[in-house]
C-alpha cells in the first residue's frame, strides 16, 4: 500500500493528512464514487433491479453494460436506493409554504409497472405551480391505479394539507374527476381546459375534411388584443359554424367557460396559462428516462426516478430567473380579489326568495 500526503488549512492552521491508497482498485466501490445526478443514479437503480430480477427489457440491455451495472450486487443497489428514496419523499412531501401560489398546472403521465406477476397501467399525477415570488415549483407527485375522480381527489387533498393555497386557476387536461376535485379542495379556483388538447378533442367531432378551417376558426379566438375581442370572436365562431357543422358549434359552445377562463388575467400571462404546453418539456424528460425502463419493477422505483427527475427540474426553476413577473402576479391576485368582491356584493344585494 502507497501513502500520500495531503494538506488544508482550516481555521486552526494548516494541517497535514495522510491519504492511504491502494496500488489497484479503492476502498470504496466504483459506483460511488462516479459523479452521478440524483435522476442518473435513480435511473441506475431502477435498471439495476429489473436486471438482478431478471426482468430486464431489450431496450435495456445496452444501458446495464454502459452504466457497468453488471458490477453491482444487490447490497450495493439497495444503499443506492434506499438513500435516492429518502431524498424523493422528504421532496415530496415537503411544506408548501412560498404560495399563494396562484397558478397551477396538473397532468397525468401513463406508464407500465409490475404488480402481481403481470404487468399493470398506473397514472403518474404531477402538479407543478407559481409561487409568490415569481418561480415555478414541481408541487407534487403521486401514482395512482385509475385516472379518476378519487385519485385525482386525494392528490389535491394532499396537496392541500402540505399548504397549498391561494390558487386562482388550474391549467390541466379534461380528465376523469379532475374538475371536481378541484372544486372539492381548491374553492375559488377556476379550471382552464388546455387549448391544445382541446383542439384535438374538437376535432374529433368534426369532418376530417374541415379540419383545416375550423382549427383556423379555433385558433383565431386566442388571437384577439384582448379579453373583450376574445369573447366577440368566439360568438362569431359559433355563428359561423352552426349552420355548416352544428355539432361542432355545440362542442364549441359548451366548453366556452372552460376554455377561455384566461381572459380573466393580464394578457401577459395567457400564453403560460391557457395550455399546459409549458410542462411539455418536463414530460419529455420525464419520458426520456422512463422510456428506457419501459416496465417499472413496482411502484417504488417508478416514483424514485421520476421523483428523482422532477426534484432535478424543481432546482433549475428555483435557482433560475423568475417565470412570472411580481407585477403580472400582484395584478392576477387583484383581479381575483375584485371578481370575487363583486360576486359578494352582487349576492348582498339580491333579495332572499320569499316563502309561503
Amino acid at each position: 500500500m502507497v501513502t500520500g500526503v495531503g494538506s488544508g488549512t482550516p481555521g486552526a492552521g494548516t494541517v497535514e493528512v495522510a491519504i492511504p491508497k491502494l496500488r489497484a482498485g479503492s476502498y470504496f466501490p466504483d459506483w460511488l464514487l462516479e459523479r452521478r445526478r440524483r435522476a442518473e443514479r435513480a435511473l441506475t437503480t431502477v435498471v439495476a433491479t429489473c436486471y438482478l430480477l431478471g426482468v430486464s427489457t431489450r431496450r435495456m440491455e445496452k444501458l446495464v453494460e454502459t452504466l457497468g451495472i453488471t458490477r453491482l450486487s444487490k447490497s450495493q443497489v439497495s444503499v443506492m436506493a434506499k438513500e435516492l428514496d429518502e431524498q424523493v419523499e422528504s421532496f415530496r412531501t415537503r411544506p408548501l409554504d412560498a404560495g399563494p401560489y396562484t397558478f397551477v398546472a396538473a397532468d397525468a403521465l401513463t406508464m407500465k409497472v409490475r404488480e402481481g406477476g403481470r404487468v399493470v397501467n398506473v397514472h403518474a399525477l404531477v402538479a407543478t405551480g407559481v409561487n409568490v415570488d415569481g418561480h415555478r415549483e414541481i408541487l407534487g407527485l403521486d401514482v395512482t391505479s385509475a385516472e379518476d375522480g378519487a385519485g385525482w381527489l386525494a392528490f389535491f387533498r394532499g396537496l392541500t394539507h402540505r399548504g397549498l393555497s391561494g390558487v386562482a386557476l388550474v391549467t390541466a387536461d379534461a380528465h376523469s374527476g379532475l374538475v371536481g376535485a378541484i372544486g372539492a379542495t381548491l374553492p375559488g379556483a377556476s379550471w382552464q381546459r388546455c387549448r391544445t388538447h382541446y383542439a384535438a378533442n374538437l376535432m374529433a367531432v368534426t369532418p376530417k375534411s374541415s379540419w383545416g378551417w375550423v382549427k383556423a376558426m379555433l385558433h383565431s379566438i386566442y388571437d384577439q388584443p384582448d379579453a373583450a375581442a376574445v369573447h366577440a370572436q368566439f360568438d362569431r365562431v359559433v355563428d359561423g359554424l352552426t349552420a355548416k357543422l352544428p355539432a361542432v358549434a355545440e362542442h364549441l359552445e359548451q366548453a366556452r367557460t372552460d376554455i377561455l377562463a384566461f381572459t380573466a388575467f393580464p394578457k401577459e400571462l395567457w400564453r403560460q396559462i391557457w395550455s399546459n404546453n409549458p410542462a411539455e418539456r418536463l414530460n419529455r424528460e420525464i419520458r426520456r428516462r422512463t422510456d428506457v425502463v419501459g416496465i417499472f419493477p413496482d411502484r417504488t422505483a417508478l416514483v424514485r426516478l421520476v421523483g428523482a427527475v422532477l426534484a432535478e427540474q424543481h432546482d433549475e426553476w428555483i435557482e433560475g430567473r423568475r417565470y412570472l413577473s411580481l407585477d403580472v402576479l400582484a395584478r392576477s391576485r387583484m383581479t381575483l380579489l375584485d371578481a370575487t368582491t363583486t360576486d359578494h356584493e352582487t349576492e348582498a344585494m339580491t333579495p332572499p326568495a320569499l316563502t309561503a
